[in-house]
């Protein structure tokens, strides 16, 4: 009998801490454990007691790249609570920063994290000789969508611009004016880069079925929010009853939470939303989708890799036309909403899939307050496109078995700092 673990003690170019375990036994794969280390961070029980206005700024250091959706969810669910609603001018502007933080984490993931993959490099830098033009793009692309996250949260990061009721600064129309420029200008270098992510060989090592999760905007159009779930198995569900869908668990090897839908893994982001939503984009986007689109797309979680680039894509697109959409709105002061008991709930689509944040409001205060993470939903289905890949590639004694596994777990460009939001801590005598 021999037995053998394949370890990945830490996971590179990926958000937070984590690994990767394989234990083999007589050759077969007996379990697989993607490990997550990274430290809890308490914002559940935090905002509990907080003012409603408390809660937004804390929620949003959850995670550095994800703060605007955090943000925005967070603010989202809290005027459900109160069934307050803002001008159109303020629901466009949460829009552009929202397109802001897809384009700037799109962009991050793409080129950064999960691109020296393909090449066998061990960073980006490591391409400048031989893709230096790449390079310098995605520093420019990703520069882009940095600014207009300042020029809209007010900061770069866990910026307090947007609030309940408004925004504290609007942009002016000069300043809009630049981003929509520029947005025209580097549309086709995204564009470029999806040709070369398609022109790339996916292996096929990890293949298996599951099932597929997102947004459903009630526009009947592309979009990363929505008051419904669309699940790739026919059925679609109220976001109130998110919980239907998710069914968070703890699991002893990671402090992150872990969700099922009818006891077995799904997945959220890129890829899941195109799969349900995609033949809704529109523009140079949708051509390449449709272009570069196969059946396994729906087997292969590498191929969320382009499908994030086909997002950042259609971002650049819709600012232009979206800017001149709130140039042409007359600005509006913050409207303070009057504060009263309720529950509200609200999902948005980080750039890493459904984002779901819920709130008891009580005496003007935070009572209860609940937040599922992307990660926390895929995490599962990690696992098994993981075990599935290290059956085959044990069997084929692949001399690249470790490198394959993560780049599965890049594929999906985790966040593991979200995922660790919140743990329950029992004290044993």
């Amino acid at each position: 009998m021999t037995e053998k673990t394949i370890r990945v003690d830490v996971l590179s170019r990926v958000e937070g801490d984590g690994g990767i375990q394989v234990h083999v036994k007589d050759g077969k794969v007996e379990g697989v454990i993607v490990d997550i280390f990274e430290g809890p961070r308490m914002i559940e029980a935090l905002v509990r007691g907080k003012t409603i206005h408390e809660s937004i700024s804390l929620v949003s250091r959850i995670c550095a790249i994800c703060t605007v959706s955090h943000r925005y969810v967070s603010i989202k669910a809290i005027e459900n609570a109160l069934k307050f609603e803002v001008p159109e001018k303020i629901k466009l502007l949460r829009y552009l920063m929202h397109l802001a933080e897809f384009i700037e984490s799109h962009v991050l993931h793409v080129y950064f994290l999960a691109l020296p993959d393909f090449f066998r490099k061990p960073s980006a830098i490591a391409l400048l000789p031989t893709h230096g033009e790449t390079v310098v793009e995605a520093i420019t692309l990703k520069k882009y969508g940095t600014e207009l996250m300042k020029l809209t949260m007010g900061r770069k990061i866990h910026g307090e611009n947007p609030q309940i009721g408004g925004f504290g600064r609007i942009p002016t129309n000069k300043e809009l004016d630049d981003f929509a420029e520029k947005a025209k200008e580097y549309a086709p270098m995204i564009a470029s880069t999806i040709d070369v992510l398609a022109s790339l060989e996916i292996p096929d090592y990890c293949e298996r079925e599951t099932v597929f999760m997102c947004c459903n905007p009630a526009d009947g159009k592309f979009g990363f929010e929505g008051d419904s779930i669309l699940i790739s198995t026919g059925e679609e569900y109220p976001v109130d009853e998110y919980k239907k869908l998710t069914n968070e668990r703890v699991v002893p090897h990671s402090y992150a939470k872990r969700s099922r839908y009818n006891n077995k893994p799904f997945t959220v982001g890129a890829l899941a939303r195109l799969l349900l939503i995609g033949d809704r984009l529109t523009g140079i986007a949708k051509e390449k989708f449709e272009k570069y689109k196969t059946d396994r797309w729906k087997v292969n979680p590498l191929y969320n890799n382009i499908s994030q680039a086909i997002e950042a894509l259609w971002a650049f697109e819709q600012i232009p036309d979206l800017i001149e959409k709130i140039k042409a709105l007359p600005d509006t002061e913050i409207i303070v909403p009057e504060v009263k008991d309720g529950i509200g709930t609200a999902a948005v689509e980080a750039p890493r899939g459904v984002l779901y944040h819920s709130y008891e409001i009580k005496d003007h205060k935070i009572v209860n307050a609940d937040i599922i993470t992307p990660t926390a939903q895929f995490l599962d289905d990690v696992e098994e496109f993981i075990r599935t890949a290290a059956e085959k590639l044990v069997e084929e004694d692949n001399e690249e078995t470790e490198l394959h596994l993560e780049m599965i777990a890049r594929a999906y460009d985790p966040c593991i700092s979200c995922s660790c939001h919140m743990v329950k801590l029992v004290k044993h005598d």
